[in-house]
């Protein structure tokens, strides 16, 4: 009901008639009319009653009614639903810039950013020095944990955690299974890498989380991370990547050294790896 009262006559396309209207916004006829269903099965399902809501319906009801993607999720939730996936909303879009000054500010912290396909949108000069990511090389993430040599030579704990993340990758794939762009990533990485079409061919899946890494540094030695993603609910097509030093090790330090002026400096000679 406050749904529709928030929208006019004029909104849906509606003559107002030039009379005085006691019901602010739409009233149920004019919503059952335009979302093509009866008058008191749209009455019922204001009224929470026992019926049965098709998907398709509560879309039509939720177009009619100009609600949001979060308003949609949650009228499908109230339906007793699966909910749909959240879209971005054109007024979240500058919440890009936000998240990465976010990562900027993980510094001396390794930090990157990805779309929901995992293509790489930003990283942060921590990422650059100890994850090896650069402009030539910033591609799709998953196609460059198999394929970019800097990377896996630096990576000691690459073996452990390759079917990890193919899982995590299946899992996200899981999602939104008639997306197309999943299945460009994947037939990418199948044809780049034998070892990406051996862990994709066992199916395992696992959910997205906190992932144990040990890089080797060819400056400073062994790094220890916790690599964690995290999403905001208003941009869920986007993934942040932070990677926090592991307690117990000296992995902070060195990371501190190598964003000094000093470990600049030294980061500009050739070193092998």
């Amino acid at each position: 009901m406050s749904r529709r009262a928030r929208v006019s006559p004029a909104d849906a396309g509606l003559p107002d008639g030039g009379a005085r209207r006691r019901t602010p916004g739409l009233r149920r006829e004019e919503v059952a009319v335009l979302a093509g269903v009866g008058a008191s099965w749209y009455q019922w399902l204001e009224q929470g009653r026992n019926i049965s809501v098709s998907p398709q319906v509560l879309d039509s009801v939720c177009r009619v009614l100009r609600m949001s993607s979060a308003e949609r999720r949650h009228l499908y939730v109230l339906a007793g639903l699966n909910p749909p996936s959240l879209e971005v909303e054109r007024a979240d879009l500058h919440m890009c810039e936000g998240l990465g000054r976010m990562i900027d500010a993980w510094m001396p912290y390794p930090a990157h950013m990805m779309d929901a396909y995992w293509n790489c949108v930003r990283y942060n000069d921590a990422s650059a020095s100890v994850l090896g990511m650069r402009p030539e090389a910033q591609d799709n993430c998953l196609v460059m944990f198999f394929t970019d040599p800097l990377y896996r030579s630096r990576a000691r704990s690459w073996e452990r955690n390759a079917p990890q993340v193919v899982a995590q990758y299946r899992a996200a794939c899981s999602e939104r299974p008639e997306d197309d762009g999943f299945q460009e990533v994947v037939a990418r990485a199948r044809a780049a890498s034998t070892e990406f079409a051996e862990l994709w061919e066992r199916q395992d899946i696992a959910p997205g989380g906190v992932l144990s890494k040990e890089m080797e540094h060819p400056l400073v030695g062994p790094l220890f991370f916790e690599s964690t993603h995290m999403q905001v609910p208003a941009r869920p097509d986007l993934i942040i990547v932070l990677h926090t030093p592991e307690e117990g090790t000296d992995t902070a330090r060195k990371l501190r050294w190598l964003a000094s002026s000093e470990g600049r400096r030294g980061a500009l000679y050739p070193v092998a790896g």
